[in-house]
């Protein structure tokens, strides 16, 4: 697991097998290209300061030759900065959206492992709304690090090649206090130092609510987001009960907090911004204004002169990185902590499973072709609990009705499927032979309904015939010409239909053990059985452990498990 002692660790543990993934050779090769753009970048900008001394000097000594040179080394600044300004841009990028496929998926597959999706639900932590942490969040963990890291570095080199500027721009200058007189050397860059590091601390203390505020409305955000694609998914449901009112009063409960938490983040950056407008006067006129006593005094020329202004708003700009980036790092961090949030939930999922522990129920294949239920106790996930201790065997080609508390025996489903660990004893499952379960309403991904039936087999396997004849089998022979239409079919058709193709994909992946919870209770008692006699007829040797509390069912069913 990521360590949980600080938040860089962590993010640097999740981070730093990026640099060490299968492409870490490209990887390396453009992080070491955005670098020497970098330096040149800031070469650049050294340039543009000597050339400007060199402008002002000769506008100055009113000579036009000088200014014509300089007009010339303009256009060959410009042509290279464009030059850089895109090469830079096209290798951060890439190294953005690099990174974000990486991480995007490795979190994605090990969310989609195993039904860690579905267990890590039940575990406590923050990691809420994982659909927004891995379409969002990742890409401004992503994102943002790179542009925080690059503007950085950014400012480090131009911190140092400025002050060595500045320093010879500075000269030495005495400071007289009565008795004794103090020579300076370089005191314009003491200035800069001083200038902005006060600027800077008192910044970064004006802006602290920030962080808070920004983190909070992320989460709020978010919360407001699922909500509202959760009513979009139940839309018919809502409708025909007409609970528009509720959702919409729960929406606005929802938008409260985000109104509530958006006044703390205007709070926080109008005093930002209060800060940073008097900040940006100061810096225009304070460098001018601490050089002119030289310029004026003669000592320096008019080149000079605007040469130490300039270098002076670069060292101040570099030492005002925290404070100019205070929004970005706080966007940043909310995002890494959410991801983070995720990892570390799905790090410790994993290691509840893999861990022995005797309030685990312990799954494994067994020799035969048998499943086993030894000693088995399911409990909820505090340890309650639930029902009696199970012992019992199933044999390939037995047919076993469970009655008695259907909530408990679903959760004996998703024992058995690995999705609900929390109890203890043993299940064995036979070996090399998966389990098919069908769920009271079967998952119909969107897409053409050809790969909905299928799923989640691609459709080569399955030719058309073999889809029509099992529809019509099926008494869903409406549904066959759209078989290579585009839909959201689990809104489109009824449970009773979605149902029916429950069984298309049953007969289509021909099973020998298939559990069978409540698939079939939108059907009338009568279509029920034609359905199971279907099953049957079609699948003969198939093992049938159900859940269902239809009366007439109990005829296809040689044995009873009682919970």
């Amino acid at each position: 697991m990521y360590p949980e002692y600080g938040f860089f660790p962590r993010f640097i543990a999740l981070s730093a097998p990026f640099w060490h993934s299968a492409q870490k050779d490209t990887i390396r090769k453009m992080s070491l290209a955005l670098i020497c753009l970098t330096v040149l970048q800031i070469g650049v900008a050294v340039v543009i300061t000597d050339w400007s001394a060199d402008l002002f000097n000769a506008l100055e000594q009113h000579s036009m030759a000088w200014l014509l040179r300089q007009i010339g080394l303009l256009v060959l600044i410009f042509i290279c900065n464009i030059g850089l300004s895109a090469a830079h841009l096209t290798v951060k990028r890439y190294l953005q959206i690099g990174w974000r496929k990486w991480l995007t998926t490795e979190v994605n597959a090990r969310w989609m492992s195993q039904g860690s999706h579905y267990l890590v639900t039940h575990i406590d932590g923050q990691h809420d709304n994982p659909d927004g942490r891995i379409a969002e969040d990742i890409r401004i963990a992503t994102e943002e690090a790179i542009n925080l890291a690059h503007s950085f570095f950014y400012s480090l080199l131009l911190l140092f090649s400025f002050a060595i500027i500045l320093w010879n721009l500075s000269g030495k200058i005495v400071l007289d206090l009565w008795l004794v007189q103090i020579p300076i050397s370089g005191y314009l860059v003491w200035l800069a130092l001083a200038y902005a590091a006060g600027a800077t601390a008192f910044g970064w203390w004006i802006g602290k609510p920030l962080v808070k505020a920004t983190d909070a409305r992320q989460t709020v955000e978010a919360n407001f987001r699922y909500a509202l694609v959760s009513a979009r998914e139940h839309s018919q449901a809502i409708a025909l009960i007409h609970g528009e009112c509720n959702e919409n009063k729960r929406f606005l409960q929802l938008f409260k907090k985000i109104a509530d938490v958006f006044q703390l983040q205007t709070l926080a950056w109008r005093n930002i911004l209060m800060f940073s407008s008097g900040y940006s006067v100061l810096s225009m006129a304070f460098p001018i204004l601490v050089s002119a006593p030289r310029y004026i005094s003669g000592n320096i020329t008019l080149g000079a002169l605007m040469q130490s202004a300039q270098a002076f708003q670069h060292m101040a700009a570099a030492l005002s990185w925290p404070v100019d980036n205070m929004a970005a790092v706080a966007q940043w961090r909310a995002s890494a902590e959410r991801v983070l949030g995720l990892t570390n939930a799905l790090e410790k999922l994993e290691q509840e499973i893999d861990r022995p522990d005797p309030n685990r129920i312990l799954l494994e294949k067994n020799a035969g072709a048998s499943l086993k239920f030894e000693n088995l106790q399911l409990t909820n996930v505090k340890g309650e609990a639930l029902g009696e201790p199970l012992n019992a065997v199933i044999h390939l080609g037995d047919r076993v009705l469970i009655k008695g508390d259907s909530a408990l025996a679903a959760k004996l489903f998703k024992a058995i499927a690995g999705l609900w660990p929390w109890g203890s004893g043993r299940i064995e499952l036979p070996d090399d032979e998966p389990m098919f379960f069908m769920p009271p309403r079967p998952y119909l991904p969107d897409g053409s309904l050809r790969e909905a039936i299928s799923y989640p087999t691609c459709t080569e396997p399955f030719s058309t015939e073999q889809l029509v004849g099992l529809m019509q089998l099926v008494d869903l022979e409406d549904l066959i010409p759209l078989l290579d239409s585009q839909d959201t079919w689990e809104k489109s058709l009824s449970r009773e239909q979605q149902q029916r193709l429950g069984v298309v994909r049953l007969l289509l992946h021909k099973p020998k053990w298939v559990m069978l919870q409540e698939a079939l209770d939108s059907l009338s008692p009568e279509n029920e059985v034609h359905m199971l006699r279907v099953i049957y007829n079609a699948l003969p040797d198939v093992t049938l452990v159900s859940i269902t509390n239809q009366p007439s069912a109990e005829a296809f069913h040689d044995r009873r498990l009682n919970l």
